[in-house]
């Protein structure tokens, strides 16, 4: 069956849906399913796209491609929207280079069913659903109506309201109102009708966006909420020409943020009159913006030249996205448990709610950025309340299911008072689906992975599509051709290969080292050849613990909450007795789907794991498993194992030897020493002057044997030296507040102890034509003749926004800004001149240092007037990181790899090589 998998859309959640699109893709039944990638841009046209750009980090990374991009002088991945009025013409001259429109009525020609991946307005609306129906094509999910309804949070409350439904009470304040009225006194008001705190929403927005709380009746904070709603955002003349340039650029990246900011194009007018009775951008406010002396600014660029000149008269501008929003819903504040629940169809057409997951997130508002990256926020499920509290949840979410219309899954929040009172708000009939996502984790807790639960959903929708009417007799055959399927799907289970998932660890990489162990278990679990076996591994450096996970721990929220689960297991605590009752009542679903399934985790030794599985993907980072050990190990089993061998892994795990080796075999790297705290307990005064006089600030300072961003710290001057140096010697777990503040430390950041840190010389242009940071992947074969050869991908040029890369911008989807390829040089000849001297140089390092598999090494690359090029190795990942959306697969993409071609090239590598070393030892 021809799955279309419509992602991206018009919508501020665009990036999530880009994300959640390519999981469905993935993990669509390679042995049910022909994916069919549908890419709908920002004007809402339809690209079939190539499957090599679904692996980019960002639309942004590839949409609109770079020859389609104005020159700026401001440091800003752009948006399609971005390029202004386009005709027909020159739309398809850019769409044609990433894939080719596709018009609605060629449709039914391409697919047979629409997976709908979209957010937010455009996809969860009603719209994409009623074009599907005049076509005759079934797709996911709640119909045009329940969808409609869905997205528009104040139609929601006043239902609730008529109903008699426990809803937070609210208030709705218009853009016009707004501009007319007095803040303090709408405050006033405000703060008598409903008290503190304030929840300002935008109501027809989701992940958080738009989304603020007032605490304190304070009148500019509470402005500043309405415009977050409205996205708005007024900047007076004292704040804008009390900015530097740098400081200027980086105000406007925030703003330009689809998610955070406002966003582009914008309205820049000198008076809030301008739009206050408007609710689009038509033809009479086209004249109505003219005669105001008021523009639409499209680029960053032309916004920044806009800003400095009207705010040499102007007291103050007014800046509004035109896709901002009419109206600000304002709820009073709900103080109680946080929840979110999955509710289904069963296999009878009837609501089932998975167990409501618990949202624990301290002081923290659950925002864009706790959503989606891991580590931030803890999600429990089930909700940890007595069994009748959480059957009340299932019981409210049910009912609202049925009330509103809903049909096949939908996403239900609210939250729990202490006496017992349910509050239910904002129901979303499409969830997102990254791989730890609400809607993966719950149907986990019933037995399904993400590729077994999309299936069940597609049948789902097909059978409610036929129940609406939409061409029965023509699904009625598809019904019977994927059942079908799904029954001859089951009968061939145990004739894959058992790959075992070594995943998680227990050093400050552990919940990304988790992300990358999913997204290699769903890309072989999807596939017809591999069954994957994930296993979480624990302990210390002087004892591996390993643990064979059910499908439902392994989908925990992050490392943390999976080894919580373990532990729990093992103090012989019983299985919840609510999620023993949903999986009973979920046994259609599970019994034809997944089959029996374990649901506890289960401790084995090395040689049971050899027992049972036929190789292993170690998907751990730093140590363990970049060093050595757990290859050691695995060796004496006879059980092959990707990346690197022993002694490869042992060098380059400490990246102090690594470029030890590298420059005494004349490659450049940075100056570099190690740091003790031996040297720093004895005298610190004179191992800071030590530092000093060896490295002028600004240097670099981190971990010899981490990654993932984790402690990488440009440091300025001594007092950051100090907090570094105190941090990273720490004896106590928690991190010293002082010093994380003189570090800038995020929320949540990880830091890690050392008995040693990292210093090296800060890497800058020199005085280079071109200068820029590059992450370039490899992947090793065997030659007829048993020789090792190197195959060296197309770097990415990696953009960071602050001083080193962050975690988000390797991680989280939609943050990066990685190019792929680099751009060297603008022309192409010169650029592919200069990318083989830097893939030559990237072959010496893996020669040097004798690495096995794949890996990725970053550098800093400089390009002289006279066209010299010099590669400065930073450091290399033996096994580097496997998310969805990390840019190794950019690289892949490029030299016609996807993600599970690439995964199955280093799985047969290590095969082989562990075959060759059993001939040698004959």
């Amino acid at each position: 069956m021809k799955i279309g998998i419509f992602f991206g859309g018009p919508s501020r959640e665009r990036e999530i849906s880009f994300a959640g699109g390519r999981t469905v893709y993935d993990n669509l039944d390679k042995a049910l399913f022909e994916a069919v990638p549908v890419f709908v841009d920002s004007s809402g046209n339809f690209i079939l796209l190539n499957w090599e750009f679904i692996y980019k980090g960002t639309i942004r990374d590839f949409y609109p491609p770079v020859s389609a991009l104005p020159a700026s002088s401001v440091p800003v991945q752009l948006y399609f929207e971005s390029l202004g009025e386009l005709s027909a013409a020159e739309q398809d001259a850019i769409i044609a280079e990433v894939g080719r429109r596709v018009e609605p009525r060629e449709l039914s020609q391409l697919i047979d069913f629409a997976f709908l991946a979209l957010h937010g307005p455009g996809g969860e609306d009603g719209a994409i659903q009623g074009l599907l129906e005049w076509y005759g094509i079934p797709y996911s999910g709640s119909g045009i109506l329940p969808s409609a309804f869905g997205i528009d949070k104040v139609a929601q409350k006043k239902l609730l309201k008529a109903l008699g439904q426990p809803t937070p009470d609210f208030r709705l304040i218009t853009a016009k109102e707004w501009d007319a009225a007095d803040p303090q006194a709408t405050l006033d008001y405000l703060v008598r009708e409903l008290g503190l705190p304030l929840v300002f929403k935008a109501p027809r927005q989701g992940s958080s966006i738009g989304i603020s709380i007032l605490r304190e009746a304070d009148v500019a904070q509470f402005a500043a909420a309405i415009e977050r709603s409205l996205f708005r955002k007024t900047v007076t003349q004292a704040e804008w020409q009390g900015l530097s340039d740098a400081q200027k650029i980086s105000w406007l990246q925030r703003l330009v943020d689809i998610r955070d900011g406002i966003g582009l194009p914008v309205v820049l007018a000198d008076s809030v009159e301008l739009l206050a009775d408007s609710s689009t951008l038509n033809e009479a406010n086209s004249q109505q913006l003219a005669a105001n002396s008021s523009s639409i600014l499209y680029r960053p660029d032309e916004l920044l030249h806009a800003l400095n000149e009207r705010l040499e008269t102007a007291e103050s501008v007014l800046l509004t996205s035109v896709e901002g929003e009419m109206q600000v819903l304002v709820e009073s504040f709900v103080q109680g448990r946080e929840f979110s629940c999955i509710v289904v169809e069963d296999s009878n057409g009837q609501p089932l709610a998975l167990p409501p997951t618990e949202i624990v997130k301290g002081d923290e508002m659950f925002d864009y950025r706790s959503k989606y990256l891991p580590g931030l926020a803890r999600k429990i499920t089930p909700i940890a309340l007595p069994e009748a509290d959480i059957q009340a949840i299932r019981d409210a979410c049910e009912t609202m299911f049925r009330t509103f219309g809903f049909q096949v899954y939908a996403r239900l929040d609210g939250f729990i008072q202490a006496d017992g009172t349910l509050f239910l708000n904002d129901p979303n009939t499409t969830s997102g689906m990254l791989p730890a996502s609400f809607f993966f984790h719950q149907a986990a807790e019933i037995g399904l992975n993400p590729s077994q639960f999309l299936t069940y959903l597609i049948r789902t929708s097909l059978a409610a599509r036929r129940r609406g009417g939409l061409g029965p007799v023509k699904l009625a055959a598809l019904l019977a051709r994927l059942d079908a399927a799904v029954a001859a799907r089951a009968a061939g289970e145990q004739q894959r290969i058992r790959v075992a998932v070594i995943m998680g660890g227990y050093s400050s990489e552990r919940h990304i080292s988790v992300e990358s162990g999913r997204n290699i278990y769903e890309k072989l679990s999807s596939s017809i050849k591999y069954e994957p076996v994930p296993v979480f591994l624990t302990g210390s450096s002087a004892e591996f613990r390993l643990y064979v996970l059910p499908i439902n721990v392994m989908l925990k929220d992050n490392a943390d909450d999976i080894r919580e689960k373990i532990e729990h297991h093992e103090a012989g605590h019983e299985t919840h007795p609510v999620l023993a009752r949903i999986r009973r009542e979920a046994e259609g679903i599970t019994s034809t789907y997944a089959g029996p399934a374990a649901t506890q985790p289960r401790r084995v030794t090395f040689e049971e794991l050899a027992a049972m599985v036929d190789e292993v993907f170690i998907a751990l980072h730093g140590r363990p498993g970049e060093d050595g050990a757990l290859q050691a190990q695995l060796e004496q089993f006879g059980l092959p194992y990707n990346g690197s061998g022993v002694a490869s892994s042992q060098v380059t795990i400490n990246k102090f030897d690594t470029n030890r080796r590298l420059r005494e075999a004349g490659l450049r790297v940075a100056g570099h020493r190690m740091a003790a705290r031996q040297e720093w307990a004895a005298d610190a005064e004179s191992f800071f002057r030590g530092l000093e006089t060896q490295f002028p600030y600004p240097f670099i300072a981190k971990p010899a044997d981490d990654g993932c961003s984790s402690a990488v710290k440009k440091i300025k001057n001594r007092a950051e030296l100090e907090a570094f140096t105190r941090l990273i010697f720490r004896d106590q777990e928690d991190l010293l507040p002082a010093e994380a503040t003189t570090l800038s430390l995020g929320f949540k950041e990880e830091f890690p102890r050392k008995e040693a840190f990292l210093v090296e010389t800060l890497i800058d242009r020199d005085g280079a034509a071109h200068f820029l940071e590059v992450t370039g992947g490899l992947l090793t074969h065997w030659g007829p003749g048993g020789e090792l050869e190197i195959e060296v991908f197309e770097a990415s040029e990696a953009l960071a926004t602050g001083e080193v890369l962050s975690l988000e911008e390797k991680f989280l989807a939609g943050e990066g800004q990685n190019i792929t390829p680099a751009r060297y040089a603008p022309e192409a000849a010169e650029r592919q001149r200069i990318s083989e001297e830097v893939k030559r140089e990237l072959r010496r390092v893996a020669e040097i240092l004798h690495i096995q598999g794949y890996a990725r090494i970053d550098a800093f690359v400089r390009v002289r007037a006279n066209g010299a090029v010099e590669v400065l190795i930073i450091e290399v990942n033996s096994l580097p990181g496997m998310t969805p959306a990390t840019c190794i697969f950019h690289q892949t993409a490029l030299a016609g790899y996807t993600p599970y071609q690439f995964i199955d090239q280093i799985l047969e590598f290590g095969k082989q090589r562990t075959q060759q070393q059993a001939v040698r030892t004959m």
